[in-house]
Parts: structure tokens; sequence; C-alpha cells
């Protein structure tokens, strides 16, 4: 028997299954389908829909080949979501993977030809390795400093630096973990050295090795052209040189590019991101459209125009600076008015927290479900006031960088039950089997009265049932229907993914770590001069970078938005903080400082950002130093302290009781000679504490404001 040939799709048919519902710019870039293109897309702009549509629009008229395009994004989660959308359109044999998963993939398929034997085992974590090279050179380190060591050695990598080229590209890069730039590019070594004794790669050179493969063996770059003759890119702001380049191997000087970003959500340059592949993309490819979508569908009037200004506001801040900053895309309503954004001053950070949880148990009663309710801050450490306060008034919460969702023992007890259920079960509904099978670890269709441990049991199984309820309602049209085996299978992808459902629970988050996410209420908190922008932030690019990320939490926001800061950071305590200068002109009753470009600002271009070299002789009787406790005060040993031996006291009392708390020993916080350069310096402001050596950014951050309270209380006493 002749088997028929599929039936073919009309052209009306094909643009009523997937370019509908597209505005004008989306569907241009749907239909769009070779040449280089370039997307940029405002926040809330619909992208992922835009770019989804293109890829679904392409093979189902015959353009692409599913297995021969590659969609790459840069989180897992998002990953995922496009692998569902894409599935949803009826396309889920293409690919769309992180730069890092795809790499990996390449990498484990060529190495035995192009390398041979066995591959390495790949590292998870840097910091027992970083620790052991420390150790190796006998350097002291501590939990704060391998972190942020980690964290250079990472943006050394994407930057494609190795140990040797690092000292002369790391000019502007601080003292990273309180070490020079000669330490750190010799840790940089040891670490690589230890990989290799242990066997083991990270995942830049997932990445690196792969782009060594491609770049020396030209069967190989041969064989991955050939597979892959498409390619989309979201998120292309953050792009790194070294992401970069891997992409420049797989196009091997092909044209058939899409990419899509907005510059104005370049918030992670600290990463080795830059938005330069972005901006400079029409001059790269000359013949690429260029199509910009501003229509904004996720929020309000009033949050768009609070988002619009905040961008329009910035001013010139040097040559540098300028070149650096792209003019923002200005996004245009699509939503009905909302209510306007809230702005609160507060009197401490305690007083601010329980503002912010009261505000948020009215939405809530209100009819603003958990979930779509978001506290956004600039640092992890400031999230605790706001779990205490949630907790005091009874509203569950989840921290976002905390346990991992699919590592939760209910969540997995539940999958393997699920699994278990799903081989002897048939023809039922899923919802109701789930809500069966879970039942036997505690899940009920009310939630429990308690907090605590069994609210955040419950919450998890809960949002399983929600997820099963959701992809029922979104599949199971689908020929054959949707199966509790089906959805055990959803699981485990997600779970690799780490594409977690929704939690019923207000969520606490740092700004960076919301990127990509939305809420219908959003709180943005601590937006005072030192934490927005932060004290740290002391070049004109990095308050610009400041300016762009409390940009990303504005636009994170639906409906509701409120924006707070206190005076001061404990009750009773001195009232010297300021509400950020992000905020002059947009806050009620504000005018924009003209001084936010003078002098002592962050923005002033002829400040010098580099911290003083410390003296090398004693600044009291000329003699030479010798050791770098003398170095650290600028004073010899053979010479008598200039500081008050009170200041000092409570600075130790302060020392002690912080060590005691974060258990660890008291130099780890600071070492005697940074406390009697402190003690003898009186520095009054943080940019002041931070020319201090041994005050590195991280310590400044977590430290910074207690140091210079109780050198002001001391001085009123």
């Amino acid at each position: 028997m002749t088997e028929e040939p599929a039936p073919i799709l009309d052209e009306r048919t094909l643009e009523e299954r997937i370019l509908a519902g597209l505005d004008d710019e989306q569907r241009t870039v749907a239909t769009t389908l070779t040449g280089p293109v370039c997307v940029l897309a405002g926040a809330g702009t619909g992208k992922t829909r835009a770019i989804t549509h293109r890829i679904a629009y392409g093979v189902h008229s015959g353009v692409y080949n599913p297995q021969r395009l590659l969609a790459v994004t840069f989180t897992a989660r998002a990953a995922a979501q496009m692998r569902a959308r894409l599935r949803d359109l009826g396309v889920g044999n293409v690919q769309a993977r992180t730069f890092h998963a795809a790499a990996l993939r390449q990498l484990q398929f060529f190495w035995p030809q192009a390398v041979g034997g066995v591959i390495p085992g790949l590292l998870d974590h840097k910091a027992q390795l970083i620790a052991e090279a420390a150790r190796r050179l006998r350097l002291a380190s501590d939990r704060a400093s391998i972190r942020d060591l980690a964290a250079e050695i990472e943006w050394a990598k994407v930057s494609m630096l190795t140990p040797e080229t690092y000292l002369t590209h790391a000019q502007d890069r601080g003292e990273p973990g309180g070490l020079d730039r000669t330490a750190v590019g010799r840790l940089f070594q040891a670490y690589e050295d230890v990989k290799t004794d242990r066997n083991v790669i990270d995942f830049e050179d997932v990445l690196l090795i792969t782009v060594g493969i491609l770049q020396e063996d030209p069967r190989v770059a041969a064989t991955v052209r050939e597979q892959y003759r498409h390619f989309v890119v979201d998120e292309y702001q953050d792009v790194s040189p070294l992401q970069q380049r891997m992409l420049d191997l797989w196009l091997g000087g092909r044209e058939d590019l899409c990419v899509v970003g907005d510059a104005s959500q370049t918030i992670y340059s600290f990463t080795g991101a830059t938005s330069r592949h972005l901006l400079d993309f029409p001059a790269r490819y000359p013949k690429a459209q260029l199509v910009k979508l501003v229509k904004d569908y996720r929020s309000t009037p009033q949050v768009v125009q609070l988002a619009n200004s905040l961008l329009a506001a910035r001013r010139s801040a040097g040559l540098s600076a300028d070149a650096g900053w792209s003019p923002p895309l200005h996004l245009e309503a699509q939503r009905p008015a909302g209510p306007v954004p809230e702005f609160v001053e507060c009197s401490d950070d305690e007083a601010e927290a329980a503002a912010v949880a009261g505000r948020i148990k009215a939405l809530i009663a209100s009819g603003t479900p958990a979930s779509e309710v978001a506290v956004l801050f600039r640092t992890n450490g400031q999230s605790q006031a706001y779990e205490q306060a949630l907790a005091s008034i009874g509203v569950g919460y989840q921290l976002r960088g905390g346990e991992r969702f699919f590592a939760r023992k209910e969540v997995r007890d539940g999958i393997l039950q699920l699994r278990a259920a799903s081989r002897a079960t048939a023809g039922e509904p899923v919802g109701q089997l789930v809500r069966d099978v879970l039942a036997t670890l505690g899940y009920t269709d009310d939630p429990p009265q308690s907090g605590g441990a069994v609210r955040e049991r419950w919450e998890s199984l809960a949002a399983l049932v929600a997820l099963a309820d959701e992809l029922v309602a979104s599949r199971d049209s689908a020929e054959g229907g949707f199966s509790l085996a089906d959805f055990v299978v959803e699981l485990q992808e997600r779970s690799v993914a780490q594409h977690a459902p929704t939690v019923q629970g207000v969520t606490l988050a740092s700004l960076h770590s919301a990127k990509g996410l939305e809420w219908d209420a959003v709180f943005l908190v601590g937006l005072s001069e030192g934490l927005m922008p932060i004290s740290f932030a002391d070049t004109a690019e990095s308050v610009d970078e400041e300016r762009r990320l409390l940009y990303v939490g504005i636009t994170r926001a639906r409906e509701f938005l409120g924006l707070s800061w206190s005076t001061a950071r404990t009750p009773g305590g001195r009232a010297n903080r300021k509400p950020s200068r992000f905020l002059d002109g947009l806050r009620p009753n504000s005018t924009r400082s003209p001084g936010s470009t003078g002098k002592g600002s962050a923005l002033n271009p002829t400040r010098k950002t580099r911290k003083p070299a410390a003296p090398s002789t004693c600044r009291v009787c000329g003699k030479m130093l010798s050791s770098g406790a003398e170095r650290k005060v600028g004073r010899c040993s053979d010479c008598p302290p200039s500081y008050e031996e009170a200041t000092f006291d409570a600075l130790r009392q302060w020392r002690l009781q912080e060590s005691k708390e974060a258990d660890v020993p008291a130099f780890v916080v600071f070492t005697d000679a940074t406390l009697v350069a402190i003690a003898e310096a009186r520095p009054q402001s943080t940019a002041e504490l931070s020319g201090l050596p041994g005050v590195g950014p991280a310590k400044l951050e977590r430290y910074g404001e207690a140091v210079l309270e109780i050198l002001m209380t001391d001085s009123a006493s």
C-alpha cells in the first residue's frame, strides 16, 4: 500500500496557527527567517514569544530543519521554558540549551577523537579547590574571600585570560578577596594546577576546551557546522567574549543568526558579560534586519513610566562611561492603568521590613496570591529582616537562591511515588491522581493553619498539584491526551533543568536573581545610598550598571510597585542615610539633584577610583616599614599609636560579636592591624573606609555601615 504524503498546511492556516496574536513588530521577527536579524527587545515586550513563534513558523513552513537549529539562552530555567513553549507550538524536537550545556554536549561527543582517553570530571563548585590553592601558596582566606576569588577567576576565564595575561588586563579590578593582582594571578595558576592534579575541569573549561577543539580540528568544526545551520541567541546583551568566540566558531562565517537582547538590562558585567556584541551587531552585519520591540504587555502605564524615567534621568558621566551607555528603548505601556508606585521612607531597617510585611499582608487579603508578590533587595544579607517580618505575621515565603525546589525531600519523595503510580494507573484524570498520590505525603486541598516546616512542605506538594493542573489544561487536547506518565517525564526534565514550578509563598530574592521573572506586586527595598547604588560602585560605569539593575527591578512588576528605604540601620541609630540618588526627581516632593555628578559622587568622571597605596615609610618618624601590619597602619611599631583606646576597644568588642555570630575567628572579620588603621583614620564615609588597607569590597559591603556607626557613636559620646 502506497503511503499517503503528509498533509501540507496552506499559508492561511499556518499563519492562523503560528502568527495569530502577534503585534506588527513581533510578526516581523517571526516571519524574517533568513539572514542576520537583531531584535532589540525591551522588558515585557514579548521577546520570547516572538522568537519561539519565529522558530515554529520556520519549521512548519519548511524553511528550518528542527534538528539543525540551535536556540541558546543563559540559564537552564530559561532554556526549559523555551523548550516548553516550542513543544506547545508543535516543534518540541528543536534544541534549546544554555551555552554551557551545548558546549558540554559537543565536548563529550568529540573528546575521544579530538583528545583521546576519558574526559575529566566536571567540577560543581570551585571553593574547595581554591581554598587548597590558597593553602599551597600560604595565603590566608575565609569563606567570603574564596567566594570573591572564585568570581574573579570566572571573570578572567570568560574574558579568555590566562594566569600569565591576567595581570595586564586586571588593572581596574581592585583587590578580590583582599589580595593584590600579583597574588591573584599566582592563585589563579595554583587553582589550575590543583584541577590538573585532581583531573577535573570547571564550567569555564568546558567552553574553553570546546573552543580550542573547534579552532584546532577542522573536521570537528565542519561536523558541528553541518549539524547546525540556524542559530537563535536570547539575552544577547549578556554574552561574554568566550561565549561570542564559541558562537563565531559555530557559525563559521555564515549569517543565519538571530540575536535578541536589551542593553538596558545588562547587569552582569562583573561576570564578563558585555552588551558590546549586541550594540555592534548592525556594524558587524551591515545587511542585518533590525527590529525594535517596545510595546510593554507586562506592566501598567504607571510602572512603565517610572522605568522610562529612571533611564532618562541618567546624565553624562564622561567620554568613557557615555561610550558604554546605550540610548534606552522607550517602552510603550499596553495594559490598563494601575496604582501609582508607592514610595515609603522608614526610620530603620527593622521598621522598613515591618512596613513592607504589613503591606504584603494587606495585598494578600485583598486577593493577590502570595506567589505573585516579591521582595527584591540589592544584597542577600538584607533578606533576614524580611524573613523574620513575614514569619511574625504568618505569611509564607520562599527564598530564591536557597534550597533548590527539586532537592527538597518531599518533592523527591513525591516524584518517586508518582513514578510508581504511573505504572499502575491509566485512563484516570491526571489532576486527581496527583492529588491522591501526594495525599499520602501530607497534601490536602486546604493549606495547614500552622507555619514553619509543615507549611513549607505543603507548599511544595501544592506546587506539584498546580503544575499538573496547568499541564493538563495546556496539553490534554493533544492526540492521546496527557497521562500521569507524561507528567513524571515532565518532572524529570524540569528537575534536570532546575525549572521549578510556582510555590505559594512570597518570593524573597536579590535583584540579580530576579532577572527574567515577574510578579503582580513587587517591593524594591533598601533603596538608600550605599545599597543602591552599592557603596563599592566607585566608577561611572559601575554606577550605570546599578541604575540598570534598579530598572530591571522596576520592570519585574505587573501592577503594584513599592519602593522603600530607611534612614538608619538599627532602631535608635543615627539617621545618616539618604534615599538613593536614582530616586531624585522620581519620588514625590524630590528634585533631580545637580550634585549627582558633582564632587563626591560616583558619577564624577574626575574622581580617583583606586585605593591609595599603603605608605612604605612611617608617617611619624619616616622609618622604612618592614611588615605588612606596619604598612597597613602606616606607622612603625616603635612609634606610639594615635588612636583613642576607647574607640579601639569598641571596634574589638564589635568584631568579637560579629565573629561569634558568624562562627569564624575574629581575624577573619578584620585583623588587629586593620582595626588600628580604622581607629587612627576615623573614616567618616564608606568611600574613606574603602581607602584603608584590609577593607575590600566584600568586607565594606558586609561591615562598612556597622563600623561607621561605631565611630560616630564614639564621637558623640
